[in-house]
């Protein structure tokens, strides 16, 4: 598919309201389907570093289990600019888009929450040029997942959760349903 075929998508999926989570280069094509902007940043950001919740984030759907600040890994050389109304939940010096929201049901992460030892070590051998900018990266994996875990988990149980409780929505079924 084209990136015009998953803009597409996702404008549907904002104007239907059905829930939304995009990851990385899934949350700037979210901020871009709804009306902000994707664009190169000032060099790659990688490796295991903070970010900082916002007051806003304390009450989100998904993030307001999280600490005030998260340890994550960072795998991106792209930022965004967030879209007319978005919400931020979560900022870094470096780049302060870090995750938000849009409207009641569509969410954006920059940062790489899905990821175990075996995500970031595939990273790490498909992109060694870049895992090599970040001294430590594999070695301290197991104990940035283990303090990350809870976390993480909690964020895509709550998701689970949303998802769960939007699927009596008529809007969120007439999305997935096929049509002839």
């Amino acid at each position: 598919p084209s990136r015009a075929d998953e803009l597409a998508l996702l404008r549907a999926a904002l104007e239907a309201e059905v829930p939304v989570l995009g990851v990385c280069l899934g949350a700037q094509l979210l901020a871009v389907a709804a009306g902000g902007v994707a664009r190169p940043g000032s060099g790659p950001q990688i490796g295991w570093g903070e970010v900082a919740m916002t007051e806003a984030a304390h009450d989100d759907p998904l993030f307001a289990a999280v600490p005030d600040r998260l340890r994550v890994l960072h795998w991106h050389g792209d930022t965004m600019d967030l879209p007319p109304g978005a919400t931020l939940l979560a900022s870094c010096d470096r780049y302060p888009v870090q995750a938000f929201r849009i409207g009641g049901s569509a969410w954006g992460v920059q940062f790489h929450l899905e990821v175990d030892g075996t995500a970031v070590e595939a990273f790490a051998g498909a992109f060694p040029e870049e895992a090599a900018t970040a001294p430590g990266l594999l070695e301290s994996a197991p104990a940035e997942l283990a303090a990350l875990a809870r976390h993480r988990d909690d964020v895509f149980e709550r998701f689970a959760a949303f998802v769960a409780g939007r699927a009596e929505r008529t809007a969120t079924r007439a999305f997935f349903t096929r049509r002839a």
